[in-house]
């Protein structure tokens, strides 16, 4: 158990992944919550940054801050994907440092694992080949945050630890066509076409592709767990070890949101990569287990989504540099 009472720094507190966070250590009874929006700090701007972590000095970090989206955002604006990811990790890692900070928990994502990776997919198969084309930059930015770490652990004995998540889904998700993931798109696209009175819903690619979901709040209590838990050089998964196709979650959400919707797939666009299930024996070894069922999360979602858009709230979630999960 960590102090309760430390400074305790979220970077990204505004993403899905980041107000996660917040609300568990909040209900763990941590009292010393810091946060820093992109008025007060631009996770970019290293001199910026180091400003910032010299006048708070965490003790500890949780580095959840990044620029994310899925397979269009990622196809069509990759030099934003690389460039602000890069340097935020960059910039927060060499300030904790600095700092003193004593223990840190950098976030990637399992798009940093080859494309035809043996699954499911193990910690060690990293950098043992070809990434995905359509998420590439994302990628190796995410790669780069590993490494970065496992640098600075080596040169200078920081503690500061690496967990790669599979993909999240949960409140405070995006749900902007433009830019979200698989299961917001799919409930928005379920979701206007109910209230449009359409029958017919698009989805991309054939329906084939094998993907594994995690709740974001599973992962925040993940998170927490691994902080007071895990100290080692390698990355650690984080996931459910339990995958469904596309097919199946779109019929899944199909029943949750529009039953009487028909899906119609469009096998022109991609379907990015063929299966991503991660190996989790290394955390389950540890003690840690999800406690969300896929079923249990997405009617969760879809309420928080309800209640957002009735309330006439942002439904688009934050993906800018300083305040993405």
């Amino acid at each position: 158990m960590i102090d309760r009472n430390a400074p305790i720094y979220v970077a990204g507190h505004r993403g899905l992944v980041g107000a996660a966070i917040i609300r568990h250590l909040e209900a763990e009874g941590f009292t010393n919550i810091l946060t820093a929006t992109r008025d007060q700090v631009d996770l970019r701007d290293q001199s910026e940054v180091s400003h910032w972590f010299k006048a708070n000095r965490p003790r500890y970090v949780f580095l959840v801050a990044g620029t994310v989206g899925g397979i269009l955002a990622n196809s069509t604006r990759p030099a934003e994907f690389i460039y602000d990811n890069m340097m935020i990790h960059g910039t927060v890692v060499h300030s904790a440092h600095e700092s003193g900070t004593e223990k840190l928990l950098y976030l990637g994502s399992s798009c940093i694992y080859p494309r035809h990776a043996t699954q499911p997919i193990t910690e060690d198969q990293l950098l043992t080949g070809p990434l995905e084309q359509t998420n590439e930059w994302y990628a190796i930015a995410k790669i780069a945050g590993i490494k970065l770490c496992q640098a600075y652990r080596r040169q200078y004995g920081s503690d500061f630890i690496s967990a790669m998540p599979t993909n999240l889904y949960g409140p405070g998700d995006n749900f902007d066509l433009n830019s979200s993931h698989v299961i917001p798109a799919l409930i928005r696209k379920f979701h206007d076409a109910r209230v449009e009175g359409r029958s017919e819903v698009e989805v991309w690619g054939t329906g084939s592709a094998y993907r594994e979901f995690l709740h974001v709040d599973d992962l925040a209590r993940a998170c927490l767990f691994l902080l007071e838990n895990y100290s080692d050089d390698s990355h650690i998964n984080v996931g459910t070890g339990v995958d469904l196709s596309i097919r199946e979650l779109a019929e899944t959400i199909r029943s949750i949101v529009h039953p009487e919707a028909e899906i119609r797939w469009d096998t022109s666009k991609p379907d990015g990569t063929p299966r991503k299930l991660l190996d989790v024996s290394k955390l389950r070894n540890l003690g840690w287990d999800p406690t969300v069922t896929l079923a249990e999360g997405l009617r969760d979602t879809y309420q928080w989504f309800l209640d957002t858009e009735s309330a006439g709230g942002s439904l688009r979630g934050v993906g800018t540099a300083t305040s993405a999960g």
